[in-house]
């Protein structure tokens, strides 16, 4: 079994202790593959950062409208407005997928005409509920048209090269994410020529870990895409999906995993499946957010603050 092939996933107290660490809004740096706190998110973000800053946002679910949040175009503006105001604007901005619930046009549209407000260049992925139309085309020629396959490309800033993938178009059973040999012959050719020292961002909607097999939080072939990375000093992995902060830290790799803007959904194990998740009007906002992530040139260190829309 490959180190990268994580099939037993996590038990339900480290579950619950990442939940616990992760979600106080710690800013946190990894440096050597160890990570270290450097304050509460208040302290970081009045902290002048340097280098390479970028935001990640996830899971809008634009046009969901249930009881766990009846107005989710509303929490994404409100994330939006909290991107608005931070006192250093990020490079760009990752959309780690499921921006529309239906992948309806008119949902399409108003995830744009709110997104759009950051001012921020935007680099997508598709989450599942992106392929949902009937011809599922709609995503593609929004956010793809220059991208490769279903919507997978690569690019670089400041030294680093990010790459953005896509394990959403042909689920495996109980929901698992899957690459597919075509993008991973693509993702072989793209690293291979790259030096060992370029720090390397990976982002795409369904963790590149196996978080918990039984909900299909996973991606079945996402061991052969990080055998590919093996020589690089720093990979970081970008996800959403699941609605909630996790992060794990294997050798050379950080994975982490964003809050959704839209409703959160239980903790792995705590629940009958996934799903939305109601909670009391006043905790919601404590559950959705966003991530302000730093790199500094040269120095193979990343810090994420995760932010949540109140408290």
């Amino acid at each position: 079994m490959s180190e990268f092939d994580h099939r037993d996933g996590v038990s339900r107290r480290k579950v619950l202790e990442c939940m616990t660490w992760c979600g106080t809004g710690v800013l946190w740096t990894i440096s050597g593959g160890v990570p270290h706190s450097l304050g509460i998110m208040g302290e970081a973000q009045a902290a002048e950062t340097k280098g390479l800053t970028f935001l990640q946002i996830s899971d809008s679910h634009v046009g969901f409208d249930k009881p766990a949040n009846p107005n989710a175009l509303g929490t994404l503006e409100e994330a939006i407005k909290k991107v608005s105001a931070l006192p250093q604007k990020p490079a760009f901005m990752i959309h780690t997928g499921d921006i529309t619930h239906l992948s309806k046009e008119k949902e399409f549209d108003d995830a744009d005409h709110i997104i759009s407000q950051s001012r921020l260049d935007v680099h997508y992925v598709p989450g599942e509920h992106d392929f949902v139309d009937t011809d599922r085309k709609i995503y593609q020629e929004r956010y793809g048209r220059a991208a490769k396959g279903h919507g997978w490309y690569s690019f670089d800033a400041n030294g680093v090269h990010f790459i953005g993938l896509v394990n959403t178009f042909d689920l495996k059973a109980g929901g698992l994410g899957n690459l597919g040999t075509e993008q991973l012959e693509w993702l072989e050719h793209d690293v291979k020529g790259r030096s060992a020292s370029t720090p390397i961002v990976l982002f795409a909607h369904i963790p590149l870990w196996t978080v918990y097999q039984d909900w299909g939080w996973g991606t079945d072939d996402s061991a052969q895409a990080l055998s590919y990375l093996k020589k690089f000093g720093s990979v970081t992995v970008l996800n959403g999906h699941i609605h909630q902060v996790m992060q794990k830290v294997e050798g050379n790799v950080t994975f982490h995993t964003a809050r959704s803007t839209a409703f959160p959904q239980p903790a792995p194990g705590t629940a009958p499946s996934p799903g939305p998740m109601k909670v009391p009007e006043d905790q919601l906002r404590k559950m959705l957010g966003i991530a302000n992530v730093n790199f500094k040139q040269n120095e193979q260190r990343l810090a994420i603050v995760d932010s949540p829309l109140q408290g």
